[in-house]
């Protein structure tokens, strides 16, 4: 869960800095999860240029209603696959649609939230992880299914060697409630072998 201040720093932030405000415009949930389908199986620099071509397409409103009134073949001309084009439509017509309930999100337990967005299509278990650790700062979150993470566990815990994912998942037990805290010290173990995400 976010910290008791956050929400009121972001709307002091914001108030007082229109260049923050915009800053922090761009973790919105719908933003955040649109670029990350954006970025699948591609370098990260490659997903930077095809996004930059998306929020010009889109006059920088990154909305589901921005996205859902943009013709298909401009958004397809970014530079995203047809397969990411009906990704994003996807996420848009669910958010507009009422089906992904982010107001309700800080009462949902992490389990509920996974499956919300794994049902639309181009979200697997992996983003919605990523997503709960990262933008919904939840702080018990194991990604087991991350190889970074797995990595992290074989290197420090069993110096190097092949373990089962069921022995991992019974060690990140001991870790509860702060999981995603863990999770994150054992990708930084990993340094300098850089870690992709």
């Amino acid at each position: 869960m976010k910290p008791e201040y956050w929400d009121r720093a972001r709307r002091a932030l914001a108030r007082r800095d229109p260049v923050m405000a915009k800053i922090m415009r761009r973790g919105e949930a719908f933003m955040t999860l649109a670029r990350a389908i954006c970025g699948q199986q591609i370098s990260v620099k490659a997903a930077q240029s095809v996004w930059n071509r998306i929020v010009i397409c889109l006059d920088e409103e990154i909305t589901p209603h921005a996205v859902i009134a943009k013709d298909r073949k401009k958004l397809r001309a970014c530079g995203l696959s047809d397969r990411k084009t009906e990704y994003i439509a996807d996420l848009a017509q669910h958010f507009a649609d009422g089906k992904i309930h982010e107001h309700r999100w800080p009462e949902m337990d992490d389990e509920a939230i996974i499956a919300e967005l794994t049902d639309v299509r181009g979200i697997g278990r992996w983003t919605a992880e990523m997503f709960l650790i990262f933008n919904l700062l939840r702080p018990d979150v194991f990604p087991l299914g991350d190889l970074g993470l797995q990595k992290g566990i074989r290197v420090s815990y069993f110096k190097g060697r092949k373990v089962s994912l069921k022995k991992m998942q019974t060690l990140g037990e001991q870790w509860r409630p702060w999981r995603s805290v863990a999770t994150w010290y054992l990708w930084r173990s990993l340094d300098p072998v850089p870690v992709e995400y």
